[in-house]
């Protein structure tokens, strides 16, 4: 089966954001997500709400839902405190949180809270910071020298529901970040290749395809870094992919989403998450499409994923 996931931004004020949250359950999605930014490319100037306490107010009025960072990175956070957080929303959910992880890009994110380092040491900085959060969390006692953190006797008390951790999902786009993902992720997300927006001189149609070649591609290397850095024993990496960062957005149509999870499970991807659509800008659709995407999450259930 595919299990289908749904996007909520942190736009609304709680009596507004709670309803939605909730919808994501009572409709059948399997996981539900928010950004985990202090801000965000073309909404920077509007109304965007700390991550960690949307999580738990939505992991307290939810009860089967898994819940999720999309993702956090180390631009804002460090491992020890951070660790903290995770323990405290695998608690509150009862095990569901999960942690989506990447390495963070170049907006302001990046230097909103100090100086910009380069690509090369961020990509360094996020291996450090995959490691050391696996170790924070199934460690009750951590002691760590590295070239961006330290840990000091950090105490991790009493550990996470879920066992052995809360399960990573690591973003990765890469070699490098690929091989992070198969010797620390219990999965992988992708958002695929980037390509110009409509209206910036590209032909969308043309870009869908070539982002669907591209992601299978992506996908052999994936199988590539799993047989080559995947310990022994660890389970299966599940395959996440972020339908919206295809050229066209999925809300559009409910034929195109559909299309969307269709195509994705036939490339050997387990999960499939989406965006709640807004009324205007990025990620802007129908209400009426998700509508209808929720009344057909019970036929992916049955959706085969083809075999990697």
């Amino acid at each position: 089966m595919v299990a289908v996931g749904i996007v909520v931004l942190p736009q609304d004020r709680w009596e507004v954001g709670r309803r939605k949250w909730l919808l994501a359950e009572e409709w059948g999605f399997d996981h539900a997500w928010t950004y985990d930014h202090l801000a965000w490319r073309t909404l920077v100037d509007q109304p965007w709400f700390a991550t960690v306490p949307l999580l738990a107010a939505a992991a307290a009025v939810t009860e089967r839902i898994g819940l999720g960072t999309f993702v956090a990175s180390p631009n804002f956070r460090h491992p020890v405190p951070f660790a903290k957080d995770v323990m405290g929303l695998d608690d509150i959910s009862g095990g569901r949180f999960v942690l989506g992880i990447g390495a963070g890009g170049e907006g302001l994110d990046s230097w909103v809270a100090g100086d910009p380092i380069s690509r090369g040491e961020r990509t360094r900085r996020f291996e450090e910071f995959v490691a050391l959060m696996d170790t924070l969390l199934t460690t009750p006692v951590t002691e760590h020298e590295g070239e961006f953190y330290r840990a000091d006797g950090a105490r991790m008390i009493p550990g996470t529901l879920a066992e052995p951790r809360t399960p990573f999902v690591v973003a990765a786009n890469g070699p490098r970040t690929m091989a992070l993902a198969a010797r620390h992720g219990q999965g992988w997300v992708t958002y695929g290749q980037t390509f110009l927006s409509e209206g910036e001189g590209g032909d969308p149609v043309a870009e869908q395809e070539q982002w669907w070649s591209g992601l299978a591609a992506m996908q052999a290397s994936v199988d590539e870094a799993v047989a080559t850095h995947r310990p022994a024993g660890m389970p299966p990496l599940r395959r996440y992919l972020s339908l919206d960062g295809a050229p066209i957005f999925s809300m559009q149509s409910v034929d195109l989403v559909v299309e969307g999870i269709e195509r994705a499970a036939a490339l050997g991807f387990t999960d499939v998450i989406v965006h709640w659509p807004r009324a205007e800008g990025v990620y802007a659709g129908s209400p009426a499409v998700l509508d209808a995407l929720a009344a057909q999450l019970p036929t992916f259930q049955a959706l085969p994923v083809a075999a990697r």
